[in-house]
Order: structure tokens, then C-alpha cells, then sequence
């Protein structure tokens, strides 16, 4: 019970990090996976897919594809919608920050 709490808790934070980075500049799946778990994320490509696609969907963020070393890569980057809704995620963020940590 607590894992599928905690899981539902997360997505919404790797959503807002997925946000962050797509908003800097295009970002892929195997990198995302890797920066996840730079901040203790344990996730794999088959668990982040899912996430982007949903994302793209939601239209959060663009996809492209492009050439490198020979494969296909998939890239994201921000839309205009995912840059708004990152904003309004980082001024709730800050508040409950603040709360919690009073």
C-alpha cells in the first residue's frame, strides 16, 4: 500500500523534473533515466516511456526524432503548455515547502 502511495506521490515530481530539463533544452530517454537517478529515482526506460508518452499526449511536451551514432533517438522538449503548468507546479511547490517545513 505505502509503495503504490509513494509511486503516485513521485510521478508528479519526475513529471515537474522531466518539465525542468525539456524546458532547458531536448532531452532523451536514457539520460532522463540517468538523471532520475541522480536524485534517487530507481526507473528504467520501460517505466520512463510511458511517462513521455503520456506527457506528449497531454501535450507537455514535443517530440522529434533524430540520427545519433547511428540509431534513432527520441527527443522532448517543453511546449509552451508544459513551460506554464512547470510554473504554476514550482509557485505550489515553494508554498508546500514552506509549509511543511515550518
Amino acid at each position: 500500500m505505502e509503495d503504490k502511495v509513494l509511486r503516485k506521490l513521485f510521478l508528479g515530481f519526475i513529471q515537474i523534473h522531466i518539465l525542468h530539463h525539456a524546458k532547458e533544452e531536448p532531452i532523451y530517454g536514457a539520460w532522463m533515466v540517468q538523471e532520475l537517478q541522480e536524485h534517487g529515482y530507481t526507473m528504467s526506460s520501460g517505466t520512463l516511456y510511458p511517462i513521455l508518452h503520456s506527457m506528449e499526449k497531454d501535450g507537455l511536451v514535443t517530440k522529434y526524432e533524430k540520427v545519433t551514432d547511428g540509431k534513432i533517438r527520441k527527443y522532448y522538449s517543453a511546449t509552451t503548455k508544459g513551460i506554464k503548468v512547470l510554473e504554476e507546479a514550482r509557485v505550489k511547490a515553494k508554498e508546500l515547502i514552506k509549509e511543511i517545513n515550518d
